[in-house]
């Protein structure tokens, strides 16, 4: 899969390690602060198990692991998208 950046309202979720996207083993994002651009929180999921880890600022890995579960589940209920 291409990597794919989530916009979370008041986050922005950037897209990181493409090797493992294009692997589909796993997929993370940077959580930034739209305005600046500064990443506060990394989020990750597990592309064999679904698990979603996230650290850093605690509002921002908050909200990121929300995006980021409305987005798996987005890939499951609609395959192939």
């Amino acid at each position: 899969m291409e990597p794919v950046e989530i916009n979370a309202g008041a986050w922005y979720l950037r897209a990181t390690r493409p090797a493992q996207w294009a692997a589909d083993t796993g997929y993370s994002w940077d959580v930034c602060e739209p305005t600046s651009g500064e990443p506060l929180a990394e989020v990750t999921a597990d592309a064999g198990t679904g698990e979603i880890t996230a650290r850093g600022d605690s509002d921002a890995a908050a909200a990121g692991t929300e995006a980021v579960r409305r987005f798996l589940l987005h890939l499951v209920a609609q395959p192939g998208q």
